[in-house]
């Protein structure tokens, strides 16, 4: 059996391991897994003409349950092994399939400066950048209300002081975050940083270094790969036409809102 990746590629996590295993040639079957079924929220628009069509097929949701203790994705299955957590896989798969050593460099220091961003990553720009999407799109969505401009108004506050952060603390004068290649540092902070983009926040528009960093990223990856990864994030705002069960709505709404507190 090959290795077998279950991945959804509205979540952000998913798309940083699609990328780091496309763009380093990993075979690997994907093995789609709807966070959000159809049954719920409808079918998603198709992916543009002449791109890979990565959601093809059925959804790979139970699966992904047997193959995570966690129940959740990204999940990762690779004969009779099975691993869970983003950079748990990322590192596997660097390991595994040897991937350029700027990825994940041996020299211990640059290696260090990777796990303190990954380190700082969760509570800092991961903690703010994907409620855009919740307060935008999704928990409208379900609640069939809009949320007030003032939680937005908190959270790019949150998301703007994390991207000082980013930029003086780790990016500084550097082409990445380690240097002068990309490294899974770059890939972990760009897939996060395009949740707000999605909805409408560009946070790239007024800050060039910031900016020159994102197309230095697209580049060392290819843009035709990363623009594939988000073209469901791209297309997020398509989901506010769909009409939600009310039963549903009612279920969801609260556990929906208990995530913003």
């Amino acid at each position: 059996m090959g290795l077998e990746l279950y991945l959804d590629l509205l979540s952000q996590p998913c798309r940083s391991i699609y990328i780091f295993a496309r763009s380093n040639n990993i075979p690997f079957e994907f093995k789609h897994v709807e966070l959000f079924k159809d049954s719920v929220l409808g079918k998603r628009p198709a992916a543009g003409s002449g791109s890979e069509q990565p959601r093809a097929g059925p959804s790979n949701s139970e699966g992904a349950g047997k193959v995570s203790l966690l129940k959740k994705v990204p999940a990762l299955k690779d004969g009779d092994f099975t691993l869970a957590e983003c950079t748990a896989i990322l590192l596997y798969l660097s390991r595994k399939y040897n991937t350029p050593d700027h990825w994940y460099p041996s020299d211990i220091q640059k290696r260090a400066r990777v796990d303190e961003y990954l380190s700082w990553h969760h509570t800092n720009i991961r903690a703010n950048a994907p409620k855009t999407m919740w307060i935008k799109v999704l928990i409208p969505l379900f609640t069939g209300q809009p949320l007030p401009s003032e939680k937005l108004q908190e959270v790019m506050e949150g998301l703007s002081t994390s991207l000082k952060q980013f930029e003086e603390r780790f990016l500084q004068d550097k082409a990445f975050i380690i240097g002068s290649e990309i490294s899974l540092a770059d890939l972990v902070a760009i897939v996060e940083l395009m949740q707000p983009v999605g909805v409408g926040c560009d946070i790239f528009e007024d800050r060039p270094r910031l900016r020159e960093w994102r197309r230095r990223v697209e580049d060392a990856v290819g843009k035709e790969l990363f623009f594939q990864a988000h073209e469901m994030i791209l297309n997020i705002k398509e989901l506010s036409n769909i009409q939600i069960d009310p039963q549903l709505k009612e279920q969801l709404a609260p556990v929906l809102m208990k995530m913003l507190k």
